[in-house]
């Protein structure tokens, strides 16, 4: 539920000891906004510590949680490759540390650090094989269904996670949500 980095973060802690002016640590507390969906950055990130959300929201102000993100997850590379606007929106559940690249410095780093490139793709890869299964899961099983799962991957979820989290990750109303709990117990 909450995707992880450590390999990729593990190799930022090296990389900045060796180039200590490429990365700047960024402090946040929880229920901050890190990135706004539609907006133009020009630098990236990498989840020190803590946990966020990444989502997007429709006209109406509906949020559609695509992912949490923990320790050692990169976000803002899409956006680098492709030089759209940013697709997504990440805000804090938890105090979090990023260290944050700029644009300039991460080029320099995949065209000049072989280990680095290799960990950047392979993240990538993670990130797109971690979401089809869950949204296919998601549109294929009931909300009990994905409530069992839930609970299964992640037992202390209900701590973490306020309802309207769940609800938006899920993909479902927090009346349905509600609605389903009742039901499991």
């Amino acid at each position: 539920m909450i995707r992880t980095g450590p390999e990729f973060l593990t190799y930022i802690e090296v990389l900045r000891h060796k180039y200590p002016q490429y990365f700047i640590i960024e402090k946040y507390g929880s229920n901050e906004v890190i990135l706004s969906q539609q907006k133009r950055y020009h630098s990236l990130y990498c989840i020190k510590t803590g946990i966020t959300k990444c989502y997007l929201s429709d006209e109406n102000g509906k949020e559609f949680i695509q992912e949490f993100l923990g320790e050692g997850v990169n976000f803002g590379e899409l956006e680098f490759f492709s030089g759209h606007l940013s697709f997504c929106s990440i805000k804090t559940i938890t105090n979090v540390e990023v260290y944050k690249i700029s644009y300039q410095y991460y080029d320099f780093l995949l065209e000049n650090d072989a280990v680095f490139n290799r960990l950047v793709l392979k993240s990538m890869a993670l990130k797109i094989g971690f979401k089809a299964p869950r949204h296919s899961f998601q549109h294929s099983y009931s909300i009990e269904e994905n409530i069992i799962r839930l609970q299964k991957i992640a037992p202390n979820y209900a701590k973490i996670f306020s309802k309207n989290d769940i609800a938006n990750y899920l993909g479902v109303t927090l009346r349905s949500l509600n609605r389903a709990l009742l039901l499991l117990k």
